[in-house]
């Protein structure tokens, strides 16, 4: 089924797995490179643009992380770490997302000398001052890299236990899935959950079930992102579903990391019917080059879902975010009064 994707806009909205150094603005690149004197592929928009975007072609996720080393390039001072925060966030409310988390790993932003909380500092402030400006409500996770030393990850989540009520929401596990399983960072998880920290991570993307159950069972996570290979074991599937694991599905991305082989046979529809806790995300808004509205357009038309599970899909969103539950309750009752008119 075909929706109106004015429509779709206009609804309130979240975006729980989206990441920062993949939803930069390509003028904002531009700018920031000659600023810092960094050297690009292209300095033409329209080049960099196709640089940046795999499009649905994309060969795999190896191919599509290949695009961050550009983006990362400008995002290594704190000043275009905030304004890309914000910039981020600016876009999101343009659509109507109430409330969104940002993602990344600051590991990854210290090329020049920058100190792990200057940087967290920096997209804080970022989506504050967003915050104060939009109508949005903002969180920041921190994510270990499966690809980096257990040891890196076990910081960050002293990072992100450091910032617990300062603007970080929750740790996360992100990077290459194949060959990096997720029990490995275990100590980082025990050390988030022992200090009463939300937790998500990412499984079941680029590598079957069995790195979904290592992220709920050694790990503790209380979301999955992505999940797109959990329909391959009906008895964790049931489980997930027993226990509401929200999934933060990420259509558009899913296709182009090759998680899954079209929209068609993307498990979504199997995931919903099924009662999982789905939620609709963009991951990478710039290199999916997409935002939530289409992602929740291409739901509706791929999945066969109609305006009242499109209202399902987003109220999940809303009872998924990582936020304390006095909050979540305010924000769902003036969300689910905005979503009568729809």
């Amino acid at each position: 089924m075909e929706l109106d994707k004015n429509i779709l806009r206009q609804m309130p909205k979240t975006d729980l797995h989206c990441h920062l150094d993949g939803s930069l603005r390509i003028d904002t690149i531009l700018d920031l490179a000659k600023k810092q004197n960094v050297e690009l592929p292209s300095t033409d928009p329209k080049k960099l643009k196709e640089i940046l975007v795999p499009g649905l072609n994309c060969p795999s996720l190896v191919e599509y992380l290949k695009p961050f080393d550009i983006t990362l390039s400008v995002m290594q001072e704190a000043e275009a770490i905030e304004r890309i925060a914000y910039e981020l966030a600016e876009d999101a409310a343009a659509e109507n997302v109430r409330y969104l988390e940002v993602r990344f790993s600051p590991v990854l932003h210290l090329q020049k000398g920058l100190k792990l909380p200057e940087i967290v500092d920096a997209a804080i402030a970022g989506l504050k001052r967003a915050e104060h400006d939009f109508d949005i409500k903002t969180g920041l996770i921190i994510c270990g890299m499966r690809n980096i030393n257990p040891e890196t990850s076990v910081l960050l989540a002293e990072l992100t236990i450091a910032y617990k009520n300062r603007g970080v929401v929750a740790f996360d596990l992100a990077g290459a899935e194949e060959n990096y399983p997720a029990k490995d960072h275990i100590e980082a998880f025990y050390l988030t959950l022992n200090n009463n920290v939300n937790c998500t991570a990412h499984a079941g993307e680029a590598y079957g079930p069995e790195s979904i159950h290592q992220a709920i069972h050694y790990c503790g996570a209380h979301r999955i992102g992505h999940g797109t290979r959990l329909k391959e074991d009906g008895d964790l599937l049931n489980y997930v579903n027993d226990h509401r694991i929200p999934m933060e599905i990420c259509l558009t991305s899913n296709i182009q990391t090759k998680a899954a082989s079209s929209f068609e046979t993307h498990p979504l529809r199997f995931y919903y019917e099924i009662g999982l806790r789905v939620t609709l995300n963009t991951d990478s808004r710039l290199i999916s080059d997409t935002d939530v509205t289409n992602e929740l357009w291409l739901a509706a038309k791929y999945a066969e879902l109609n305006m009242d599970d499109i209202k399902n899909i987003i109220v999940s969103g809303f009872k998924s975010a990582f936020l304390p539950v006095k909050e979540k309750k305010l924000l769902l009752e003036r969300v689910n009064r905005e979503l009568e008119q729809f």
